[in-house]
């Protein structure tokens, strides 16, 4: 087992796919696929699991890749420290659900502890695919969130996968709309008040279920409903088609502007906003740093 074999490992994981790591690895496909099976036969354990869809990491293969991370990232200290003292690149992701304090938690982390060299990503993302990111270790946290209607669902899919739910923020279900939308000078607002404005959603793409919906009530019906993939195009449509979506209520006024406010909606629904880890894998510094950030960007 050489350090080389180790970073190839890594490197597919957070691919997913064997031609694009060798790609970024400046390394034939063959050579990458031969390494690895090399690595394998001598760990005598499948790390990958291969298929017609491609590449995922086998049971095994997710705990040995907790291990080779700390391997690596310790090699990288050990040479920061004394080869040439120059500091290694970090590397941290997360994947998210379509929530502003997640962005600014990630703006607050990369000032603070960016430095001149880095690889971190912000995937903003479907509910599904959250999940399977940090099963995989392509990243670090996922932040989503649950309840009654979809808890056992998501629970369940947390278990089967070895993570860990970690409660964030509690909160009462909000819509967000635009200022100049009727209904934002009412101090609350009901279900029925709705029905003539257009309902917003992400799109949960193969896995469009009511249990990974982002917005709450998802089962209700609506005369008028449109799907989106980003949050830019959710926030545009919500000022120029005074549309609405439910969420937490918690809006960033430094990323978003003035123009989109939460509105209380009136209904017994609980939001419960969490992050999920692996339970075979410590938190990293910027993982913990990340954390931090959130816990911060909430209570502002």
């Amino acid at each position: 087992m050489t350090l080389q074999q180790l970073k190839y490992v890594i490197e597919v994981a957070n691919r997913g796919s064997i031609n694009e790591a060798a790609k970024r690895l400046f390394i034939s496909q063959p050579s990458l696929s031969n390494a690895i099976k090399d690595l394998e036969e001598e760990m005598q354990l499948a790390i990958f699991e291969r298929s017609n869809k491609g590449i995922s990491l086998s049971k095994e293969g997710i705990e040995f890749l907790s291990y080779a991370r700390q391997v690596v990232e310790q090699a990288e200290l050990l040479e920061s420290r004394y080869l040439n003292a120059k500091p290694s690149p970090q590397h941290f992701s997360v994947s998210t659900q379509h929530y502003a304090f997640a962005v600014n938690a990630f703006v607050s982390l990369v000032q603070e502890y960016g430095q001149d060299e880095y690889e971190l990503a912000l995937k903003e993302t479907k509910t599904y695919e959250i999940i399977e990111d940090v099963k995989n270790l392509r990243s670090e946290i996922g932040i989503l969130y649950v309840n009654e209607f979809n808890g056992k669902v998501i629970n369940k899919l947390l278990k089967t996968a070895n993570l860990q739910f970690n409660s964030l923020l509690t909160a009462k279900p909000h819509i967000f709309i635009s200022i100049k939308n009727p209904l934002a000078k009412q101090s609350i607002v009901t279900i029925d008040q709705l029905q003539n404005y257009p309902y917003l959603s992400f799109d949960q793409g193969e896995y469009n279920s009511f249990h990974f919906s982002e917005e709450i009530l998802s089962t209700i019906s609506h005369k008028k409903s449109i799907r989106v993939n980003d949050r830019a195009t959710l926030f545009n449509l919500l000022i120029g088609l005074n549309g609405y979506t439910i969420s937490t209520g918690v809006l960033s006024a430094d990323l978003n502007g003035n123009e989109i406010i939460p509105v209380p909606l009136d209904c017994e629904e609980t939001i419960h906003v969490g992050w999920i880890s692996h339970r075979n894998a410590s938190l990293s510094k910027l993982g913990a740093a990340y954390i931090q950030a959130l816990m911060q960007a909430i209570s502002q």
